[in-house]
């Protein structure tokens, strides 16, 4: 993978209703870098700052202090930058089928790529290789998106943000609410466009099983501050402080935990059938904890 850095978060706060008797800090000296083409996964209990750094990414929120650095620029430093960056920084909402509003599944995937003032023919151009990317029909660019499924009103969704063809595409639970088959073709979707475009993709997603599967690292946020930050298998390592922080953790790893409790080695157990097996033999008396 290319290392190349993207965006980087330096020292970032931020605090909500400052000065008031309301005052909460959300965001706490949080700093980490995402590289190009990298897939890195956010996690964190409810409260926990993970929508709040989201909108910190693409401006929509401002830093108490801190920065956001954009290909070795800081977004704030200068309003165009700050309108670019809004572009560059892709960002799909939870449920983002609700925000829908045009009368055709064209115009809506079109709205992001038109605001940014380009020809009709990049805009058509964009629309139609956003839709490819998320599996929708010609027919359904002329349909209503009101008439759609819901899956199929989350892939119009995305496809919006996909058009303006972010450097760098965040999605907060871009799976929720869907069935397994419909998941599975969502994140499908979000890796095709990755490997299409090299961009970087940061996922909040409450299913360990998704971003232990699909994810080069994690992030972990617990009380504002960032906890982890590493590849996946690493950060389950730490099973039992993920459990302390109110966070699921893999039905792999809980089962390592679980053995772990019981004193068995495990350290150099690595997939769940290697797992399996060994409750199977400790059922069967042949191993003793």
């Amino acid at each position: 993978m290319n290392l190349e850095p993207i965006l980087q978060v330096k020292d970032l706060n931020y605090i909500y209703s400052a000065g008031t008797p309301f005052e909460h800090k959300a965001l706490e000296n949080v700093s980490f870098t995402l590289n190009r083409g990298e897939f890195v996964g956010v996690i964190g209990h409810t409260g926990s700052g993970k929508s709040t750094l989201m909108q910190q990414l693409n401006g929509l929120l401002k830093p108490t202090s801190g920065q956001v650095i954009l290909d070795g620029v800081d977004i704030w430093s200068d309003k165009k930058i700050t309108r670019q960056a809004r572009f560059r920084v892709g960002l799909v909402f939870q449920y983002p089928e609700y925000q829908l509003f045009e009368e055709t599944v064209y115009k809506d995937i079109a709205f992001g790529p038109k605001n940014m003032g380009l020809s009709a023919e990049e805009i058509d151009r964009r629309v139609r290789e956003a839709a490819g990317f998320v599996g929708i029909t010609e027919r359904q660019l002329q349909a209503s998106p009101f008439d759609l499924s819901g899956g199929q009103k989350r892939r119009v969704a995305i496809a919006g943000v996909i058009a303006m063809e972010p450097e760098v595409l965040i999605l907060d639970e871009p799976t929720a609410g869907l069935d397994p088959i419909g998941r599975a073709e969502i994140l499908s979707n979000i890796e095709s466009y990755r490997k299409a475009k090299n961009a970087t993709i940061m996922m909040v997603s409450h299913s360990m099983e998704d971003v232990a599967r699909m994810t080069d690292r994690l992030l972990v946020l617990y009380g504002s501050h960032l906890a982890m930050d590493a590849p996946p298998a690493e950060v389950f390592t730490h099973a039992q402080e993920l459990v302390d922080m109110g966070l699921n953790i893999p039905q792999v790893t809980q089962i390592f935990l679980h053995l772990k409790q019981m004193g068995l080695d495990v350290d150099n157990v690595y997939t769940i059938e290697q797992a399996v097996s060994i409750l199977s033999r400790l059922k069967e008396g042949k191993v003793h904890a």
